[in-house]
């Protein structure tokens, strides 16, 4: 079931970054007939939602959260459903699963894997100031500012598992290769 389009919900998918581990721009690998990020926009326009990619930070070198102020100071929308460009994986389902667990009560929320908080994540819009004392402080990891905003956890079922992969390396990124056509 797609939640009902809204004004007050809008998803922006992180682009951003360097790249660093990678070594080249993640968001423009293909994988089959798609780019990462074409692979991430096509699941989020799915759910009829107003969709922007942030691909230049306002506050730059500071992982995602720069992005995140990004998105916060530029948008219209009271919520937005933050997604990563290197997780071509992501479908629409979980992502509908992941906004009715946000409801309406809380300020965020974040996926939670072994790793800690991550994406895809929730955040109303007005925990911008927030994100900037975090920033503000160095504390720019997503687990530190899940932690600050003393966010909502959604511990996803094993069946979404691979859709939560991000690719961040090399090996990561040939493994995605390999098993692309299996895995759909």
């Amino acid at each position: 079931m797609k939640p009902k389009p809204s004004h007050d919900l809008e998803i922006c998918i992180l682009a951003g970054g360097l790249s660093r581990r990678m070594a080249r721009d993640k968001s423009r690998l293909r994988l089959g007939r798609r780019t990462m990020l074409g692979h991430v926009r096509a699941a989020a326009e799915s759910l009829g939602l107003p969709v922007r990619v942030i691909r230049r930070d306002l506050v730059p070198r500071c992982g995602p959260l720069g992005g995140i102020v990004t998105a916060l100071k530029s948008s219209r929308a009271e919520i937005v459903l933050f997604l990563a460009c290197d997780m071509p994986f992501i479908r629409p389902g979980l992502l509908g699963v992941v906004l009715r667990r946000f409801g309406f009560a809380r300020d965020a929320l974040f996926t939670r894997s072994k790793d800690g908080a991550g994406f895809p994540f929730v955040l109303r819009r007005a925990v911008l100031d927030r994100v900037s004392a975090q920033i503000a402080r160095g504390e720019v990891s997503l687990r530190d500012l899940a932690r600050a905003l003393k966010a909502g956890a959604f511990r996803p079922p094993y069946r979404y598992r691979l859709q939560l992969r991000n690719l961040n390396t090399p090996d990561e990124w040939d493994r995605a290769r390999r098993v692309w056509p299996e895995s759909f």
